[in-house]
Order: C-alpha cells, then sequence, then structure tokens
C-alpha cells in the first residue's frame, strides 16, 4: 500500500482518487477551495464535477498543503495547467529529496514554452517526475469503465513502481521514456479538439472530423520529432489515441468548447459555458510559438489561433485550410 496525495480536486483528480483508493492505496486529496473540501467531506461526492461517484468514508480531505505533501510516497498533481506554476512553487518546501510527483494534467506554458513536467522540474528541482496520460475521461474513469493510459518516467524502476500503483482490471498502464512526447501529445490535441469542435459546431460532418484527426496529428508528430519527440509516442495511445477521444466525445470539455464557437459564441463565452478549464485555449499560442522557435508548419493550430484571439470567422478559417497550397500528403514516400 502506498501513501499517495492527490493535488487538485477536480474531476481528474476525484476520478484517480477513487481508483488508487480501489487499488487499496490511502488516499489523501487537497483543494484550495474551502467550499469545495467541505462539499466533498459532507456529500462524498463532487456534484459539480463527478456527480453519480461516490467517494469512500476513509478518503481524507484537506486545503493544509503542507499535511498533503509531507511524506507522502507519491504526489498525484492534478491542477489544471495555468495554476501548475504557482502550486509547484507552493508545494517546494514540503517536497523531499526524490519524492515522485506524477502530473496528470495537459498543457504548455504560454510564456516559457515549457511542458508542465519542465516547469514543476524548474520550481521543485528535488523532486523526481513522472507523468500519466492518455485517452481517459474522467467521467469514465470515475466510473470504472475499461481505459488504457501511459506512465511516462526518466526511470524505468520509477515508471514500473507507478505502473503497479495505478494499474487494475479496468485501467491498463503502459510505461514510456518519451516524456516530452508524452505531453506534447496531451497539450496539443486540446487545440486541435477545439478545431473539431468548432467544425461540430458549423455542421460538418465525419469527412470534416476525420480529416482533422488525422491532419491534426500529423501537425502534433512534426512539432515533436522537431523537438526530439519519438515518432512511436505521437502514434500510440498519448498521441492519435488521445487525439481520438478528445475530438469524438462530449465529455471532452475543448469540443465543447469549439461547438458553441463554431455555432458564433466568443471565446470568452465559450468559457463561461462549459464551466471548467478549457486547457485549449491556454496552449494555442504557445503551440504558435513553439511553431516559430522549431520553424513547423501548424495550419489547423494556426487557424484555431487566428479564430480565438484575432476574430477571424470560423467559416473563413475552413476556407483558408481548405484553400492552402497543394501538397504531397507524405513527402517520404517516393514516387516509383
Amino acid at each position: 500500500m502506498a501513501d499517495i496525495s492527490i493535488i487538485g480536486a477536480g474531476s481528474w483528480g476525484t476520478a484517480l482518487a477513487v481508483l488508487l483508493h480501489k487499488n487499496g492505496h490511502k488516499v489523501t486529496v487537497w483543494s484550495i477551495m474551502e467550499s469545495e473540501i467541505e462539499m466533498l467531506t459532507k456529500e462524498r461526492e463532487h456534484k459539480d464535477k463527478l456527480p453519480g461517484v461516490k467517494l469512500p468514508e476513509d478518503m481524507v480531505f484537506t486545503t493544509d498543503l503542507e499535511a498533503a505533501v509531507t511524506g507522502r510516497d507519491v504526489l498525484v498533481l492534478a491542477v489544471p495547467s495555468p495554476y501548475t506554476r504557482s502550486t509547484s512553487r507552493s508545494m517546494k518546501p514540503f517536497v523531499k529529496e526524490g519524492q515522485i510527483i506524477v502530473n496528470v494534467a495537459k498543457g504548455i506554458e504560454e510564456k516559457t514554452l515549457l511542458t508542465l513536467s519542465q516547469i514543476i522540474e524548474e520550481e521543485i528541482p528535488q523532486a523526481e517526475v513522472a507523468v500519466l496520460s492518455g485517452p481517459s475521461h474522467a467521467e469514465e474513469v470515475g466510473k470504472g469503465i475499461p481505459t488504457t493510459i501511459v506512465v511516462g518516467a526518466a526511470k524505468k524502476a520509477t515508471a514500473e513502481y507507478l505502473q503497479n500503483i495505478f494499474m487494475n482490471e479496468v485501467f491498463r498502464v503502459y510505461i514510456s521514456p518519451d516524456v516530452l512526447g508524452i505531453e506534447l501529445g496531451a497539450a496539443l490535441k486540446n487545440v486541435v479538439a477545439l478545431a473539431a469542435g468548432i467544425a461540430d459546431g458549423l455542421g460538418c460532418g465525419d469527412n470534416t472530423k476525420a480529416a482533422l484527426i488525422t491532419r491534426g496529428i500529423a501537425e502534433i508528430a512534426r512539432l515533436g520529432l522537431a523537438m526530439g519527440g519519438r515518432i512511436e509516442t505521437f502514434s500510440g495511445l498519448t498521441g492519435i489515441g488521445d487525439l481520438i477521444v478528445t475530438c469524438a466525445s462530449m465529455h471532452s470539455r475543448n469540443r465543447r468548447a469549439g461547438i458553441l464557437i463554431g455555432k458564433g459564441y466568443t471565446m470568452e463565452q465559450a468559457m463561461d459555458e462549459v464551466k471548467m478549464v478549457v486547457e485549449g485555449v491556454y496552449s494555442a499560442k504557445a503551440a504558435m510559438g513553439l511553431a516559430q522557435k522549431y520553424d513547423v508548419q501548424l495550419p489547423i493550430i494556426e487557424q484555431v489561433n487566428a479564430v480565438l484571439f484575432d476574430g477571424m470567422p470560423v467559416d473563413e478559417a475552413v476556407k483558408n485550410l481548405m484553400l492552402r497550397d497543394k501538397k504531397i500528403e507524405n513527402p517520404l514516400i517516393p514516387w516509383s
């Protein structure tokens, strides 16, 4: 049995808390919001973000960050990506040398262009940082619906340790050393999912969705390879797998926000309507910053940025994509 704290009591953090408790581990859940902790303690259910998933009586909920961090075997960092740096900075005084932190949020920091694990390593250099990602909606994990994910870590022993902690009969865990590739796939698929949602809001069909998924993973892989990620990662669970589920499911807050934007909502109106952090909005500008830094073309992500931040009409963005210069689908395949 491991002693584990979940830092962040949103839908994903709560779902993982339930999973880890079922695996026999001691689980503490931390939130900065007293009202959230009071609700979880009293109701034994996250009424707002994970309704219908009951929380066990012996699960501990707290707003005391020092108590949540100190002496734990594993810390699961599950705060939304815009709060990764500030939360890591607050955790630092209580993290011991070599303590394992598993980041489960998805995003890229706009100002620095760092992945979330890089932010954690910068703020808490004494920690050993790993990531957990894949096609895994909290609503389904919380209900025990079969799910498969990947744990990434620099050390194989750390990845195997976490694999044993998280894995059970409904939650299959693979391991990988490609932490960068995992995080890039996780962050950039949210931007493509916004595009997929916009297409849905416009009334486009399955042809359009398939095109966005296929060309979207091409963009993600193009940038990822330029940055040092592995092509195998982008063709796996944390690449094409996560992209498919995020573009296709109504559980996806990014797709839901995109649908509203496609119907004429502004970015701000769509985020207010979804009532959750829409990670793709925060990663979109960072993705373009990385594209410029590594001289990589990201046409879908570029048009998403134009819609979100430059006021471009969505139908014009679609036209821009469809009428781009003629291309060969895969220039690596030679003509006979």
